[in-house]
């Protein structure tokens, strides 16, 4: 007689509910979700309202940052192109920061969100954090994996995505396929 290992992590229950720990489990990335909207919001909203950051020059201005974080920047290529405009290559952050966080907390395009976060994590990582030694007190890297898990799993409950799959669920029982 042979004995299995228990391999799955999901409780199959037969009444259909979860227990504490099948619930913790799958909320597990709920947190992440809100911590990574409300930043990405906040960094988006704190750029727009700075009057000297969507600027050229100047003491905090985008311009400026970028200019001292060229020489020791990863691939200053990357900043090169930001400095041909640099009030626009601002906005464009903001507004980009704002579009994650809103996709992020809301659960609307979840793994798109996710992406467009990764990458803007992965473009200040490798231009304005590239220099932090040791690396990890680079908040950046940091950033960019947080991310990650949301690529894999987007936004699958407490979601506009997850009503869209529900909605579109039960349309195609109602027509049989």
């Amino acid at each position: 007689m042979t004995h299995s290992i228990r391999t799955d992590t999901q409780t199959a229950r037969l009444d259909g509910r979860r227990d504490l720990r099948d619930s913790a489990a799958h909320y597990a990335l709920l947190p992440l979700r809100i911590f990574l909207g409300i930043t990405f919001l906040y960094a988006g909203l704190d750029k727009l309202t700075d009057s000297a950051f969507l600027k050229s020059g100047g003491a905090g201005s985008i311009g400026d940052t970028m200019r001292a974080a060229r020489d020791s920047a990863a691939i200053p290529a990357l900043i090169d192109m930001a400095l041909k405009s640099p009030v626009g290559f601002g906005y464009a952050i903001a507004f980009g920061e704002l579009a994650v966080g809103i996709g992020t907390l809301l659960g609307l395009l979840g793994r798109l969100a996710a992406l467009g976060g990764a990458l803007i994590s992965l473009s200040l990582w490798l231009t304005v954090s590239w220099p932090t030694e040791p690396y990890y007190y680079g908040n950046d890297l940091a950033y960019l994996m947080a991310w990650l898990p949301l690529i894999l799993a987007g936004a699958p409950y407490l979601s506009v995505d997850a009503a869209w799959r529900a909605r579109r669920r039960h349309r195609s029982v109602g027509y049989g396929y």
